[in-house]
């Protein structure tokens, strides 16, 4: 086995994907299959494809009637009607039958008049050919019916069908094996214990190969043991067009990847200067291009849209990825490393006709930022960030017409917001909710600044004694209003059953502790309650350690980081922590008058009146709700 490497390369996107399709020319090449036509749907076609029949095969009747001699009925009209004798002058046909010599001519059963015994009279006179669909009239045999390098559709089949096509050739999807490594991992569904994580990434992986015309083979989870993984991707080599080793790419101990790929074949790059996903993995074993992905999710995410997903829509015959991309004003300031082209997940939304984009988690473990995301924005290597409200370019994967009916909200996080868009979606198909956490001093900066329709906020003024009202009016010059939400009860969260005794606020200064961040209303809550009691943070072991949601404190009181945190008492719930009340306040929404009669701030304002939002309420525990929805002018 060789040795650990200790290092990797900082190779720039371009040049390393350009470098690595240079290594693979050549080596990529189409292969074909012959399938069932009925199968088809989706597939690209290897070559034009011609009837084998005409369509009508014969001369059809092209309406439910009779088959007439057309000779025979010139001169009929109202005035001298004629009547036509069954066998002798007709026979009846219905839609699609052959029309056979002497017959030339159909009349439809709407223009005949019975007369019994055989015999019909007819009002008007049929030229040759009426309502016949003669051979081929739709399809003729040996015309071309689709061309080569066509992505077969649902109507393409029964037109092939029809004109007597049953086996189709297409370009074969490429195969591609796919290995989770990692002997911390887990199977989904396997209970876990402390350091175990649950493999999900070649989950993704195998959904995006499909998405991108490609047939994925998930191999079970490999353990970091070099000689397993070298075996195990060595024989997937022999039968797939391309394999995904998923984590092991980096420099850990147990990182064996870049070893075996090297002694197996060539490794091309290893490290490209994108963030996250550096430890990228491009190497050929056996003419075979073999990728190692990082195993964070969204650096295997960046990363496999970055460089597998070109090498698999070559070998699926299919062009390059068309990306929907927007100008958009970033709402933070972003500052990045000049060593990597950074990829930042964010939110968009279209406020007063101006696009928006607010950042979301950075981490390459954060997932969750991969759903909430609208898109990306991609800072350039060599560029040291981007001030906020700087216009950029970002990379949309959600519809533009989604994003144009999204009701912006940025400011204090808290559960009733999920609560409230999952309402909006189901009450409507083409309005939806999006809300970013910045607490609540921010979300009003955001809402001075243009970036928002409406900013979630419970702040405590200390000189009045009253909730957000006093900040609005001290911060906006234009009319304002707030829109009543919640009344709620913050706390100490605490771990259950309560091992150290922890009571009051007083007791922060002997546990961990975990706060919410600057600018959140729970944190001005407390620092106001510490000032009343005399406590200096500086006391408070944790006091400098932020969360940014009530989730996220939740979270950690639960594990083994921290004793205590502040937050919402659903938040309590939601985890099944103890938890200490220290006040009520008031979580509303601060919204400027010009967007109050937008619809989807209307449909906002009926779900927080609605009694299937108070039910929701209930279920969480710890709200009140009597002026939910109340609209008070502010200026």
């Amino acid at each position: 086995m060789k040795k650990r490497r200790l290092y990797l390369e900082n190779t720039p996107a371009e040049e390393a994907l350009e470098k690595y399709m240079a290594a693979l020319a050549g080596k990529l090449q189409l292969n074909y299959e012959e399938i069932p036509v009925v199968e088809s749907l989706g597939r690209k076609t290897k070559e034009a494809v011609m009837a084998k029949y005409s369509s009508p095969m014969f001369n059809a009747a092209a309406m439910d009637g009779i088959a007439v001699i057309a000779e025979r009925t010139y001169g009929a009209s109202e005035v001298n009607p004629l009547i036509l004798e069954e066998n002798r002058d007709y026979i009846y046909v219905d839609t699609g039958d052959p029309i056979n010599e002497p017959y030339n001519a159909v009349i439809m059963a709407e223009d005949l008049i019975e007369q019994g015994e055989g015999k019909l009279k007819i009002l008007a006179s049929v030229p040759r050919w009426n309502d016949i669909r003669p051979v081929g009239e739709d399809i003729v045999a040996g015309e071309m019916i689709i061309p080569g390098k066509h992505i077969i559709r649902a109507i393409d089949i029964g037109v092939l069908l029809s004109a007597g096509i049953t086996e189709v050739k297409v370009i074969k999807q490429p195969e591609v094996a796919i290995f989770p490594t990692g002997s911390e991992l887990i199977e989904a569904g396997e209970e876990p214990q402390e350091g175990s994580i649950v493999e999900s990434n070649s989950r993704m992986f195998e959904n995006m190969v499909t998405e991108q015309g490609g047939r994925a083979r998930r191999f079970p989870i490999l353990a970091d043991d070099y000689e397993i993984i070298r075996a195990k991707v060595q024989a997937a080599v022999r039968d797939h067009d391309l394999v995904i080793i998923n984590a092991g790419s980096s420099a850990g101990r147990e990182d064996y990847t870049v070893h075996v790929l090297e002694e197996l074949g060539e490794v091309i790059i290893h490290g490209v200067a994108i963030k996250p996903g550096k430890p990228v993995i491009l190497a050929i074993v056996e003419g075979k291009p073999v990728v190692g992905l990082p195993g964070y999710p969204v650096s295997a995410y960046i990363a496999f849209k970055n460089f597998v997903s070109p090498i698999l829509r070559l070998l699926a015959g299919q062009g390059a990825e068309e990306t929907k991309r927007v100008k958009a004003v970033i709402t933070k300031r972003l500052i990045s490393s000049l060593k990597h082209r950074e990829y930042i997940r964010v939110k968009v939304g279209d406020v007063a006709g101006k696009m928006v984009a607010s950042p979301l988690a950075r981490g390459a473990g954060a997932a969750m930022s991969l759903i909430r995301a609208d898109g990306f924005c991609v800072i350039d290597q060599n560029s040291e960030g981007i001030e906020a409200g700087e216009e950029v370019e970002i990379e949309l994967y959600r519809d533009i017409d989604q994003v144009k009916n999204t009701l912006m909200l940025v400011g204090s996080h808290d559960l009733i917001l999920d609560l409230i868009a999952d309402k909006m979606s189901n009450l409507t198909a083409d309005t939806y909710l999006s809300s970013t956490h910045i607490g609540s001093l921010g979300g009003l900066m955001a809402l001075r600044r243009g970036e928002a329709h409406m900013a979630p906020v419970h702040l405590l003024d200390e000189e009045e004694g009253l909730y957000n009202i006093p900040y609005v009016k001290r911060l906006f010059d234009e009319p304002m209003s707030v829109i009543k939400g919640v009344e709620r009860i913050q706390g100490i969260m605490i771990k259950k059953g309560n091992p150290l005794n922890i009571k009051t606020l007083s007791d922060l200064r002997r546990v961990r502790f975990v706060n919410r961040q600057r600018g959140a209303g729970t944190r001005v809550l407390l620092d106001y309650l510490l000032r009343k009691k005399g406590i200096i943070p500086e006391e408070i072991n944790g006091y400098a350690h932020e969360a940014a949601t009530h989730m996220a404190v939740a979270a950690m009181v639960k594990s083994q980081s921290v004793d205590a945190g502040i937050g919402i008492y659903s938040a309590a719930k939601a985890m099944n922590l103890d938890f200490i009340p220290i006040g009520k306040e008031e979580y509303d929404f601060v919204i400027p008058n010009r967007f109050l009669d937008l619809a989807h701030v209307q449909i906002f304002i009926s779900i927080l009146k609605s009694r299937d939002f108070k039910d929701g309420l209930l279920e969480l525990g710890g709200y009140g709700w009597l002026k939910a929805g109340e609209v008070i002018a502010v200026k």
